[in-house]
């Protein structure tokens, strides 16, 4: 890798474990100054690997330099407080700070899990804990996360530091929450997993390399919960199938002029076979216990997704899943997909009747819907309702595809 592409890369996967380990120490009253520490390493290695070249093995050497950075300081402090109020405070060792300071990796590991956890606290809103979540446990810089929600980075930086302010407020510590409350804590750290990949694989940005960013670091961090004993649950497999077939259909998702590909005009070929199949491992692990959640439905519904048939059979299934789906929680986007499916499993005629009786009418998917189903059966309405949609698209590639359909319609 070439010298001016190695410290970005190394900052997005190694930035995180640092700050993670630097943060469970520091914790959140001092997260600024880990967070401080865990930038400068990566600008002390930016200067001296610019002079000397980069080390052999890159990332030991950034772990180091954080450490000492960390033991620094703490040591600087020491001495500080220990002026300012001698006695009061006691003189700590040197080895005290080195054996705080564990970046082994079985420490890394636990420490984004204790991240993870914390910042996905219910008190604060869900968009901080994805900020929150990207910056520290994802290594996106403040632009990125910008780019990603489509604001500007002052607004980030707000909304950043008024979480954190939160999470010191009510004095949230950087652990694992005891094993009698894990499972309520646990449905809100997959919800922010969720919103995070929904983040990437429904978002308006044009970035298509942010937006699969962010879709595989919410299948990495659902990995890291896969992979330690207390939070391998069926839930978490089911979201981790879900999300595995999701993103196998992303590149067919877009065409090459950034385009929406509706799913019937999907060339199966891009889909990616390797995520199905892992997708179907996670689902098989999920099938345990006696709990049926909504990722659960959900996993299962994108399973179906992705086998080409298009037989009856196949949309049957998934209306009967949408309708259990409804009935866990309801959604005006689950419930508009069930009407597709429902128009698949029965005829066009029925899924409109349904359609209609939902009004979502502050909704341009709603009228895009309306006009793929009226297609056939009534034109004239098929095409009013694609140009109620155009005019409520949010997007330019929205409204390039559904102008397309007007376009196609010639009426």
């Amino acid at each position: 890798m070439e010298q001016q592409e190695l410290i970005p890369h190394l900052f997005r996967t190694e930035y995180r474990k640092i700050v993670s380990v630097l943060g469970k120490r520091f914790g959140f009253e001092q997260m600024e100054i880990a967070e401080d520490l865990a930038s400068d390493t990566f600008l002390t290695a930016a200067q001296t690997w610019g002079l000397n070249g980069a080390p052999k093995n890159p990332a030991a050497w950034l772990y180091n330099v954080a450490k000492n950075k960390a033991k620094n300081h703490l040591q600087r402090t020491s001495i500080f407080e220990n002026k300012i109020v001698p006695g009061i405070i006691p003189q700590v060792s040197t080895s005290f700070y080195e054996n705080e300071i564990d970046l082994s990796p079985q420490n890394i590991s636990d420490s984004q899990l204790q991240m993870m956890f914390a910042i996905c606290h219910p008190s604060i809103s869900p968009e901080a804990q994805i900020g929150l979540s990207l910056r520290i446990l994802c290594g996106f810089g403040i632009e990125e996360i910008a780019d990603a929600f489509l604001t500007n980075k002052e607004t980030i930086n707000k909304r950043l530091f008024r979480a954190k302010e939160k999470l010191r407020e009510e004095k949230i510590k950087i652990e694992l929450p005891d094993l009698s409350t894990i499972d309520e804590r646990l449905a809100s750290v997959l919800t922010t997993i969720y919103l995070l990949f929904n983040e990437g694989y429904y978002s308006v940005s044009q970035n298509q390399t942010l937006r699969k960013d962010l879709c595989f670091e919410a299948m990495r961090l659902c990995g890291m919960l896969v992979e330690n004993k207390y939070t391998n649950k069926p839930e978490v497999n089911a979201l981790l199938a879900l999300m595995c077939f999701h993103a196998s259909r992303f590149d067919a998702r877009i065409n090459k002029n950034g385009e929406h590909v509706l799913y019937d005009e999907q060339d199966t070929n891009l889909w990616n076979t390797d995520l199905i199949i892992k997708g179907g491992y996670y689902l098989k692990c999920a099938a345990t216990g006696n709990k049926i959640s909504k990722y659960h439905l959900e996993a299962t519904i994108a399973y179906w997704n992705t086998q080409k048939a298009d037989t009856r059979e196949k949309w049957e299934n998934i209306l009967q899943l949408y309708n259990r789906l409804l009935q866990i929680e309801y959604s005006p986007v689950a419930a508009l997909n069930r009407t597709y499916a429902l128009s698949k499993a029965n005829s066009k005629q029925e899924a409109i009747t349904e359609a209609e009786k939902l009004n979502l009418t502050d909704n341009h998917f709603y009228f895009t819907l309306l006009g793929e189903l009226y297609i056939d059966i009534d034109d004239k309405k098929a095409n009013e309702n694609f140009k109620k949609a155009l005019l409520m698209a949010k997007t330019q590639t929205d409204k390039q595809t559904i102008q397309k359909k007007i376009d196609k319609m010639k009426i």
